[in-house]
């Protein structure tokens, strides 16, 4: 910092201390104190006190300590000295006071989810409250072995209380929560979406939004999202999938459409076959059993179903493909970094029109043994729930 600059700034701060009255009060109580400080020595020279230092000391002590270190004796020098007792537990009680206040309210902050959060890199994000709320947590959970609840995020306008009464459960303790409104982007920014990894969106009842509000929120909310990080992966809950096209237009990796699953779910239990029984085993409630998505191993990329289907051990059976995993922003990064290496526009422009056109985690189910396996491919599989035996041999 240069000499002017060092000036100038000392300037600035002396005439902004001139224009604050809080530095005149302080001026003001401190004379006061010298001026307590002069009396107690000149009616206790001689007496109890021997110098000035004694005086300051006896300042010091009863000031700052709150007892006397000196006895004086004079009327005089024991009122002075008992203005300087007061004033310090006064000035230290309202110090401490503040100092109190100061954390108190940023752990309240915390604890309503309005501090912007720290340290968070990777984690999971669940937008959106309803009604048996705690189950959803649970099959995240429990879904998600790669996932712990330190590392998931409450977005809602829920009641505190409501947010309180799960946190305050062990198993929910480490959860982190953002109070707001999930589609605008500083709620969003306050639990780092930036740095945030996958995303769940459920439909949100927290207020007595209808059905089209719901969904409309859910919209904005993913291209807000998408706007703010492309490389988020975003999962979806809509009611009406008269909305499926805007969330397509967002880049929503997965799109739940729940009302049209109850229905067929109905539609098919009224067939009297057991159907909702069987989906209900494949959907599962844990991540080693039911319908499962794996990575395929490298070598099999460009090789047959075939020839990946007699790969697979024993224990699970593959039953088909999911084509185009992942999410778009990334694929365009890969067509990018081709177009480094390839001079041809006319094939660059046809590469990112492509992958403009791919449906995302677009599943194949048994297709055929000579079906070449393309990249950003995984394979699904079916797997009973383990006997009780083979857990305790695990």
């Amino acid at each position: 910092m240069s000499k002017k600059l060092f000036f100038r700034t000392i300037k600035r701060i002396f005439f902004s201390l001139l224009k604050n009255p809080v530095f005149y009060v302080s001026l003001a109580f401190l004379a006061v104190m010298v001026l307590l400080v002069e009396v107690i020595f000149r009616y206790e020279a001689g007496v109890t006190m021997e110098n000035y230092g004694d005086s300051i000391w006896n300042f010091l002590i009863a000031f700052v300590a709150g007892y006397y270190d000196i006895c004086v004796v004079t009327p005089v020098g024991r009122a002075c000295s008992f203005v300087i007792l007061i004033s310090g537990i006064l000035l230290f009680s309202t110090i401490t006071g503040k100092i109190a206040s100061m954390f108190m309210d940023m752990q309240m902050k915390k604890n309503r989810g309005l501090k912007k959060l720290k340290n968070l890199k990777n984690h999971f994000l669940l937008c959106g409250y309803r009604e048996g709320f705690e189950r959803i947590l649970d099959t995240v959970l429990r879904s998600n072995p790669d996932i712990t609840p330190d590392m998931i995020v409450l977005i809602n306008d829920a009641p505190a209380e409501s947010i309180e009464q799960i946190r305050n459960q062990p198993r929910f303790k480490a959860l982190q929560y953002v109070s707001g409104d999930f589609s605008e982007q500083d709620t969003l920014n306050r639990a780092l979406i930036k740095d945030a990894e996958r995303v769940l969106i459920i439909a949100d009842r927290s207020k007595n939004y209808s059905q089209m509000e719901m969904d409309s929120r859910t919209v904005l909310a993913a291209l807000t999202m998408k706007n703010l990080n492309p490389k988020l992966y975003i999962a979806a809950e809509l009611h009406d999938s008269k909305f499926q096209n805007h969330l397509e237009m967002a880049h929503c990796d997965e799109i739940i459409l729940t009302s049209d699953y109850e229905y067929s779910l109905l539609a098919t239990a009224s067939s009297g076959m057991g159907y909702s029984n069987v989906i209900r085993e494949l959907i599962g409630d844990d991540a080693e059993s039911g319908i499962l998505i794996e990575d395929i191993p490298a070598s099999y990329i460009g090789k047959t179903y075939g020839e990946l289907r007699n790969f697979i051990a024993t224990g699970s059976v593959l039953i088909g493909l999911l084509q185009n995993t992942g999410n778009f922003y990334m694929r365009r990064q890969d067509a990018l970094r081709e177009a480094q290496k390839n001079p041809d526009v006319k094939k660059i422009v046809g590469n990112l029109k492509k992958i403009k056109t791919l449906k995302s985690n677009d599943p194949v189910l048994v297709p055929e043994d000579d079906f070449v396996i393309q990249p950003n491919t995984k394979a699904i599989f079916v797997k009973g729930k383990a006997s009780k035996a083979e857990k305790e041999n695990a």
